[in-house]
């Protein structure tokens, strides 16, 4: 495959799909799924959405990972990564103002479309769909 653009998308959809992948392990074994039960509910969040937060994290995280419609779960995971931006959305620019900055989620935000408009790039198991 001689097309740049490929690449660079393949590496967009593996750093997104293992950031994913990384904050669901935070939820499950760092902070714990109570522990973040909790910190969804001081959020305003329903605590239990932690569930189905971690389940996304984790599926299109792997999805984006190995190159499995990619597009899709790029969108699928977009309610999940603005839920996070408006979380740190009144912190402040960067990760230490306090409760951390809302830059980081906005990039998350901004890579999860760009895989959307994007798709799988090289070295996947969906085959490859950048620039289709």
């Amino acid at each position: 495959m001689n097309n740049p653009s490929a690449y660079a998308a393949t590496l967009l959809r593996l750093t997104l799909g293992i950031a994913l992948l990384a904050h669901a392990y935070l939820k499950v074994f760092v902070f714990t799924l109570p522990g973040a039960a909790a910190f969804f509910a001081s959020q305003g969040f329903p605590a239990w959405s932690v569930y189905p937060v971690v389940a996304v994290e984790v599926l299109t995280g792997i999805a984006m990972a190995l190159g499995l419609q990619a597009r899709i779960a790029a969108v699928i995971s977009l309610p999940v990564l603005l839920g996070a931006l408006s979380v740190h959305a009144g912190n402040g620019w960067v990760f230490t103002s306090p409760n951390g900055g809302w830059e980081y989620p906005a990039f998350m935000v901004a890579a999860a479309i760009s895989v959307a408009l994007l798709g799988n790039g090289a070295f996947a198991l969906g085959g490859s769909q950048a620039g289709k």
